[in-house]
């Protein structure tokens, strides 16, 4: 027959069983994690190796594009302004002169334009790699709910991208380029400066579009609910502005709007789809 102190010593050893299978399962859980990273970082340099063989195409076309009064947008602008008879609403000048100012500036230049162009890339293969690292910690049911996670969310950024790229970069370059307060002013822009607006404007809406995804994944965790989104319209409509404002650098009201427009129209959908979500758990709990 077992003392107090025997059975205190068995459930202790329990005890340190249960965790130390915690403590390996934690760990596992890392070396995946670790994989996964490992996984994306090769993809992520194999993307720079090709932006790299491909870069007078890159810097050529796609870095110095919005700089040049052959922009797809500029001359989209120009046949508007024909057709509605808006002489200033065509570009006919980019005022500015691109210059570098350290020594590796160049070299550098083409080390983070790469980095950046694989990132873009890139991003599908990491949501992948990140749907992958969740997905074995999700039921069956919420697998088959967020089955097309990596498709919709690739799709959302590529919109939100090229709508950064095409609307929102050369509106920002075409106002702050134009603003002179003096003739004797002369805009010299450093190209780590010009390369950084670009990649924060094309990055910066392309994230922003990924919102009705967000508001997907706190919609299936209860966290969010169509009622309370309806309900914060006049302040989402407030943190929107704002965010257009923090995201065009230029202080144009006619820029800022073209953000915020879209956003509004991501709100509207987000609605939609957290009220598909509410719908399908009623219906499920019945």
């Amino acid at each position: 027959m077992s003392t107090p102190n025997s059975k205190d010593l068995i459930q202790a050893i329990k005890n340190k069983g249960k965790n130390i299978e915690a403590e390996m399962s934690f760990f596992d859980h890392l070396e995946v994690l670790r994989w996964h990273l490992v996984r994306s970082a090769i993809a992520i340099c194999i993307f720079a190796g090709i932006a790299f063989t491909f870069y007078d195409f890159v810097f050529n076309d796609i870095i110095m594009g919005p700089k040049n009064l052959d922009f797809w947008t500029y001359r989209m602008m120009c046949k508007a302004a024909d057709a509605f008879n808006l002489a200033d609403f065509c570009v006919k000048k980019i005022p500015f002169n691109i210059i570098n100012t350290e020594l590796a500036g160049q070299f550098m230049l083409q080390i983070n334009s790469c980095l950046l162009m694989a990132l873009m890339m890139g991003f599908p293969y990491l949501l992948f790699e990140i749907w992958l690292f969740v997905k074995p910690a999700l039921t069956d049911v919420e697998r088959r709910s967020a089955r097309g996670f990596v498709f919709y969310s690739s799709m959302l950024f590529l919109l939100g991208a090229l709508f950064g790229y095409y609307i929102v970069v050369p509106l920002s370059i075409n106002f702050l380029a134009n603003v002179s307060l003096s003739d004797e002013i002369v805009n010299q822009i450093t190209i780590d400066n010009y390369l950084s607006t670009i990649a924060t404007l094309t990055l910066g809406c392309g994230i922003v579009f990924l919102l009705p995804i967000l508001v997907f994944i706190l919609s299936k965790i209860g966290i969010m609910t169509p009622e309370f989104m309806r309900a914060s319209r006049r302040y989402a409509t407030v943190i929107i502005l704002v965010i257009a404002a923090v995201i065009t650098p230029s202080a144009d009201i006619i820029t800022m709007l073209t953000v915020a427009a879209p956003m509004f129209l991501l709100y509207e959908v987000s609605i939609m789809v957290s009220a598909d979500v509410k719908r399908k758990k009623l219906a499920q709990e019945k």
